[in-house]
């Protein structure tokens, strides 16, 4: 979450920035060539919460995942908002954030508790047809009972289901690589709503979030390992 989203607003002494605000810099530099003057800019923000899909931009209103005719995920219901500039785009980033679900565990004191799913559709003005997506994925990090102990029982059942998303996808990853005839997409809202970031046209790239602490050797391996098996991914029997 730190390197998506950057530090803390309420800490004014960090001047990192995080990937929203550098990508949104480099976007509407891009936007201002003559060549792309006819793109227009929608953001929407989601989060998957304990399996539901709730929309960040619209007091949580409760969203449904549905494949069309082309085998494409779509969101029915998702609110999106026009963007102009990287100020106005940050500020309905903060908004929406402002609505995600957050929690105290052993862990983190203040740990995300959903996955959250920025995307920033890229509009022919001209034709009103899609010419783009991007999309960042703030996903929840895996959870050990021993990290969880101290807290009740909705952060557990929070821990539990983040896991068992987080394992859907490692199946999924697993079954691309090994190049299998199915693909479990369906195995949670997660990986259903990554499908079109490991199939199709896209590029996909995932940011491994490692701690040099001895106590958190675990956690490192294991994150390794998960992103080890995105590296190795085959498309077409090539590397």
């Amino acid at each position: 979450t730190f390197t998506m989203m950057g530090p803390p607003r309420k800490d004014p002494s960090e001047k990192a920035t995080g990937l929203f605000a550098l990508a949104a810099e480099d976007m509407f530099r891009c936007l201002e060539q003559p060549e792309f003057q006819h793109i227009a800019v929608k953001v929407s923000f989601y989060e998957i919460y304990c399996g539901k899909l709730f929309d960040l931009f619209n007091e949580r209103k409760l969203l449904a995942a549905r494949e069309n005719a082309q085998g494409k995920v779509v969101i029915c219901g998702l609110s999106e908002r026009p963007v102009t500039s990287v100020l106005s785009l940050l500020e309905w980033i903060a908004f929406g954030l402002d609505g995600r679900t957050t929690g105290v565990t052993g862990a983190n004191v203040d740990s995300s508790r959903s996955h959250a799913i920025l995307q920033i559709s890229f509009i022919d003005s001209r034709t009103s047809k899609d010419a783009g997506r991007l999309s960042f994925i703030d996903l929840a990090g895996s959870e050990r009972g021993a990290d969880t102990i101290d807290t009740d029982r909705q952060t557990r059942m929070d821990g539990a289901e983040i896991n068992k998303s987080l394992l859907a996808l490692k199946e999924c990853i697993r079954a691309l690589d090994q190049q299998k005839e199915h693909t479990p997409f369906r195995g949670s809202k997660l990986t259903q709503v990554l499908k079109d970031s490991f199939m199709g046209n896209c590029r996909t790239v995932m940011i491994a979030n490692l701690s040099p602490n001895s106590s958190a050797v675990e956690h490192t391996l294991n994150t390794l390992r998960y992103a080890y098996r995105v590296r190795e991914l085959r498309k077409g029997g090539g590397p």
